[in-house]
């Protein structure tokens, strides 16, 4: 990560007291049928904050972005990881990737190539395996200058899409 975006931005763990603040970026990212609903954003936060990575803005001391998962020891994405934080092992050695935020104001600076890479640093530093995602087909490319493998259409319907299931090795 460059150092220019080290500066504007703080990279951490999500606090307690931003879930509203994840909650309107979740909302402002994604359309209704896709977004994750505040209560299950809340048992996210709750179950597993250590792998829920935000870039806070230096300057304004908001949240501009971030990047949240599930340690699992499965390797097929599906989507009751978007509903039931339970499904969360903390010894898991793979992550689900349940959404990647960039709010629109920040976005084409780099700051989701930074949020991706300090993600495999620190799940590097833990020894996981691998990054599992779900993504549309006009993100595909994106995720693939990013590390990612593109495995084809996956079995994830959530929102009523068809999704490509993508990994990363860590």
């Amino acid at each position: 990560m460059n150092q220019k975006l080290r500066d504007r931005y703080e990279f951490r763990n999500i606090q307690p007291g931003e879930l509203q603040q994840a909650v309107e970026i979740e909302q402002i990212c994604f359309p209704p049928n896709e977004a994750c609903s505040p209560e299950h954003m809340k048992g996210r936060i709750e179950k597993a904050p250590e792998l829920f990575l935000v870039a806070g803005d230096r300057e304004t001391g908001k949240i501009a972005g971030f990047l949240n998962g599930l340690a699992t020891e499965e390797e097929i994405f599906r989507d009751e990881f978007f509903v039931d934080p339970d499904l969360y092992d903390p010894n898991g050695k793979n992550i689900m990737l349940l959404g990647l935020d960039v709010l629109p104001e920040y976005r084409g600076q780099g700051l989701a190539r930074a949020l991706v890479d300090e993600y495999v640093r620190r799940e590097r530093d833990v020894n996981r395996s691998k990054l599992i995602l779900t993504c549309l087909p006009e993100k595909v490319k994106m995720y693939e200058r990013m590390g990612f493998v593109d495995k084809g259409i996956g079995s994830s319907t959530w929102g009523g899409e068809a999704w490509h299931e993508m990994t990363r090795e860590i």
